[in-house]
């Protein structure tokens, strides 16, 4: 299903909320009392910049300068907007910012530069070296964009990168070498059309080139025609060092007999008869955004043998420039490299290619709702890989110490792999795999509470993401009332509006509650009242009778009041196997811990109960389950009466025989920690736990809580697990994202 557009409203909503702008800065030390500020400022301060004088390496050392990249732009030539200038361009630096940090953490800041002048521009940059591990230039428009790298890269002793054009260069290649692999071709045999001799398409040319593509093999096309040997007309030197000697004049002439097309052009540049007329098991790149310069279905209406490429998200086979700048840059700046080379270019498109041959590990599968397996729809990693973070940048630091470029090898790579694995932050990757399976399963999923704007604009988004259907609880003529205050009034169209007066449902509902609890005291005008007034119960009556396939509550109302709602339909008891699972996930970390929604104070056979629910929820979210049985004591010290459920719930897993690891009882450090769970050589996890079975319902509340508060941390749910139907609820604190999550859980129906 095709990710639908975001609003205008949506996207402004998203740069204002919850502050101005898309990243903070942080300090990354201790900044509490008036001796770390003697540290960090006068006079402790004096000592780093007298070292970092008398020995400037140590720069790398005392400051941020090895994990700092600049994002620069003048604003010429902003994604597909054109030029907006300087100030315009810096949501869009903002954004490449934010993903470096995101995809190889990778602290960096964005800078606009109001000239046009390259000559300004350079010097600018270049008196800011002495600050940046690294210059990521970025939507500057050519020609200008190849003088400005090209000096910058003379007169600086860091790399500096313009992804517009080596970023797409680089995943094309990676791209590339798996197609031809499996076409049965060599790159030095292929003939080759580029059509549009912009920044991205010439520096594709220059590194197929570096790779060993023929210069006479290469045709490169522009909006003039074929770039050959003698045109005189739309010219420059960039474009001539790539014309050849050949008598096609037309990207049609040139795609004759051609084994791969490169597009960086425009829609519809490519026909079918243009497809028909290439090489057998032809390659197609066609990587014009937002749309391509054909379709695949265009393509393979025509050729089922063509392997094709784009540079959009809901095809197979993305060209996306974040498979490659993050990881690039991450290796360069850990070897404190003078420049990023073809060599280390190349080396980065090689890991990416060898990645994508490898089996793909079950949580990627599980994240994307599909089996990836390498072959025709699969020859470029997907951005959410977790392996890209250690295995790309540690091609390109070899490569670089290889080729002279790092002032500060790398000794034991080993080591390194550790250190790349530990940046690992789950958390978004965790979330979009949620979205991804939730996109394929086109859930139709009731929103109980259509009377709340923040509920209102979950609903919207969960159907404009595409996401499937959303059904809302409420009367019309209040939610447009509501959607019209905040701008959305046009988002009615893509919801649902049910209620008790307008459905065709609600005798059979009502006899369904009434054979429920006519024996539990309700007699039938409690039914009627509960079936036709209150939006829990309708809403989950609708999911009992299938008329929708997850539901969302709780943000007006506390869950406890919920979850007695949703008793008089579904069996949500403990008995009954109903278990709640909140998400925490701060500082690249997650941990679930259980029971925060159900259980008041379980037994030790609850406590396994909750082990085995909080492992179906992990491996619902792409984690290997590690349970640990959590309390003040430690495998049975000290001694206490109230850690004895949790001293001996192991051994009830134990008689169950279990598939995951688990232990206990422990303390918080000593399953989160460690260097804290050496200190117990026989623990049976085989690292830090990320499933917390906690004693009583009040203790998870205050752990979440506190972490929410305190840390910051990011909580998901308490996802309701152990239901015949799924049923989520939010937390009356939730804003808009919170419910949207919940509402793709339940789409998916983790646990």
């Amino acid at each position: 299903m095709t990710q639908k557009k975001v609003t205008d409203n949506e996207a402004l909503q998203f740069h204002m909320e919850p502050r101005p702008g898309k990243f903070d800065i942080a300090a990354s030390v201790p900044m509490a009392t008036q001796r770390d500020l003697s540290l960090a400022y006068s006079p402790g301060v004096a000592v780093p910049c007298d070292r970092i004088a008398a020995e400037p390496g140590r720069a790398y050392d005392y400051t941020n300068k090895g994990n700092l990249v600049a994002v620069i732009s003048n604003g010429t030539a902003v994604l597909g907007l054109g030029n907006l200038g300087a100030l315009a361009s810096k949501p869009v630096m903002e954004g490449k910012a934010v993903l470096f940090k995101r995809f190889a953490d990778v602290n960096s800041i964005d800078i606009e530069l109001d000239t046009e002048d390259p000559d300004a521009f350079c010097n600018a940059v270049r008196l800011m070296g002495p600050t940046f591990g690294g210059i990521n230039l970025e939507d500057i428009k050519a020609p200008e964009c190849f003088m400005i790298e090209q000096r910058l890269k003379e007169e600086m002793d860091i790399p500096v990168f313009h992804d517009d054009q080596h970023g797409t260069a680089v995943i094309c290649a990676a791209g590339l070498i798996n197609a031809l692999h499996l076409s049965g071709k060599r790159i030095e045999n292929v003939k080759i059309v580029l059509n549009g001799a912009g920044a991205a398409g010439i520096a594709c040319l220059e590194l197929l080139k570096s790779m060993g593509a023929r210069h006479e093999n290469c045709i490169a096309c522009d909006t003039k025609g074929v770039i050959y040997q003698g045109r005189s007309e739309g010219m420059n030197q960039w474009k001539s060092a790539h014309a050849v000697k050949t008598d096609a004049r037309t990207l049609a002439e040139a795609l004759d007999g051609a084994d791969v097309f490169l597009g960086c052009s425009a829609k519809g540049a490519v026909t079918q008869d243009m497809v028909m007329s290439m090489a057998k098991e032809a390659v197609i790149f066609a990587m014009a955004n937002p749309d391509p310069e054909i379709t695949p279905e265009d393509v393979h209406a025509v050729r089922e043998d063509v392997i094709v490429a784009t540079g959009r998200s809901d095809y197979p086979n993305q060209v996306n420039n974040v498979l490659g700048f993050p990881y690039l840059f991450r290796g360069a700046l850990d070897i404190h490299a003078r420049a990023i080379n073809d060599e280390m270019k190349i080396a980065c498109a090689e890991a990416l290619a060898a990645l994508a041959r490898e089996d793909v590990p079950d949580e990627v599968a599980v994240a994307y709702g599909r089996k990836l397996k390498f072959g025709r729809d699969y020859i470029i990693p997907t951005p959410f890989d977790p392996r890209l973070i250690w295995q790309v940048p540690r091609a390109v630091a070899r490569a670089g110490m290889d080729t002279g470029a790092a002032r500060r090898p790398i000794i034991d790579m080993d080591g390194y792999e550790a250190t790349l694995k530990q940046r690992m932050d789950p958390t978004a990757s965790i979330l979009e795999g949620i979205y991804a399976r939730a996109r394929a399963k086109q859930a139709r999923i009731v929103f109980a509470e259509g009377d709340d704007i923040r509920v209102l604009k979950a609903a919207v988004a969960y159907a404009r993401q595409g996401m499937g259907e959303s059904v809302v609880v409420g009367r019309e003529p209040e939610i447009r009332e509501l959607l019209r205050a905040e701008g959305l009034e046009p988002a009615i169209d893509s919801i649902e509006i049910v209620n008790a007066a307008t459905t065709e449902h609600l005798s059979t509902y009502k006899d369904f509650l009434y054979e429920r609890l006519q024996r539990r005291g309700f007699d039938s005008h409690d039914i009627h009242r509960m079936a036709a007034r209150d939006r829990h119960v309708f809403s989950a009556l609708m999911l009992a009778h299938g008329h929708a396939d997850g539901m969302v509550t709780g943000a007006t109302r506390k869950s406890a009041q919920v979850m007695e709602l949703i008793n008089r339909v579904f069996d949500a008891r403990p008995e009954d196997g109903a278990v709640g699972i909140t998400a925490v996930l701060s500082r690249g970390r997650i941990v679930l811990i259980a029971d925060t929604l159900i259980h008041e104070w379980p037994d030790q056979h609850d406590l396994a109960n909750i082990a085995e629910r909080g492992a179906d929820v992990a491996r619902g979210l792409g984690l290997e389950p590690r349970v640990a049985f959590v309390s003040f004591s430690t495998f049975g010290y000290p001694v206490s009466e109230r850690a004895e459920k949790m001293h001996v719930a192991p051994d009830v897993l134990d008689k169950r025989g279990v598939d995951f690891e688990y232990d206990g009882e422990m303390t918080v450090d000593v399953a989160l920690n460690a260097e804290a769970m050496k200190n117990y050589p026989f623990c049976r996890l085989s690292g830090p736990a990320n499933v917390l079975v906690v004693p009583a319902r009040h203790s998870a509340s205050i752990s979440v809580k506190l972490m929410q508060e305190m840390a910051g941390a990011t909580v998901i749910g308490p996802i309701l697990t152990g239901l015949r139907k799924p049923v989520q609820i939010a937390s009356t604190g939730s804003n808009m994202t919170d419910i949207l999550n919940m509402a793709a859980i339940a789409a998916v129906d983790i646990g």
